[in-house]
């Protein structure tokens, strides 16, 4: 049986509720990655921000990135999190049912890493990978209209 802890990413890094968003896209970019964990001050993760969550929640409505905290931003989603000992194939199933693409592992409610698809497309059969994806991005795909081409 596989779990969570055999599947994530450790040393996952995070950011706390009062740094902005200038902060979190420079930290995103030292780190070459693209979301990280909002934590409060006792590292339990209270949220994620995503680039895409900058540009849009963000950018797109003409907030100031240098004011803008990740707790505005972490206010009223639900937070998924599994436990550092979850089976895994319960792990999947929580990121297909809420359609997530990157899951906090916690332990005694403190992060201590993350699951997200490239960990998944590393440990688990091309199958199971594929299978994961069609779940969670096939609603994701836009679809062409006469306002919008793709």
């Amino acid at each position: 049986m596989t779990n969570a802890q055999e599947i994530m990413h450790t040393h996952a890094a995070c950011i706390g509720v009062r740094d902005t968003m200038d902060t979190a896209a420079q930290r995103m970019r030292q780190l070459d990655v693209g979301a990280l964990p909002i934590c409060d001050g006792e590292h339990h993760p209270v949220g994620i921000i995503t680039d895409r969550d900058i540009i849009i929640k963000v950018l797109g409505i003409g907030a100031n990135p240098k004011t803008t905290t990740a707790g505005e931003l972490a206010q009223g989603d639900e937070l998924h999190t599994v436990d550092v000992g979850a089976d895994i194939g319960d792990a999947l199933a929580l990121m297909e049912q809420h359609q997530i693409r990157r899951l906090p592992v916690t332990e005694r409610g403190q992060l201590v890493g993350i699951i997200t698809e490239a960990d998944l497309a590393r440990h688990l059969p091309e199958q199971t990978v594929g299978e994961f994806v069609e779940a969670v991005c096939a609603q994701h795909f836009p679809t062409a209209t006469a306002e919008a081409p793709y």
